[in-house]
């Protein structure tokens, strides 16, 4: 199962997987076709961002993603003080 990071930018995940692209565009994030979008505001661009820019239910969209073949990972580690 490939492991996708909702922190990580845009640009990263779809240079990862470039089969990302499809998907999210699928979904309803059309400009993620466009190369140009991706490494200007892709670079700056979180899936969780890109979610709620474009008003978009994180959750829906992770349950997408599931089932394409993704986990969803974070790289944040949470410690008690």
């Amino acid at each position: 199962m490939k492991k996708l990071d909702p922190e990580k930018s845009i640009y990263e995940l779809t240079e990862e997987y470039p089969e990302l692209i499809g998907i999210l565009k699928d979904i309803g994030f059309p400009g993620i076709k466009n190369p140009l979008v991706r490494k200007t505001v892709g670079k700056r661009m979180t899936l969780s961002g890109g979610c709620l820019r474009q008003g978009k239910n994180l959750d829906e969209v992770f349950e997408i993603l599931s089932k394409s073949g993704f986990k969803i990972v974070s790289s944040i580690n949470i410690t008690d003080a």
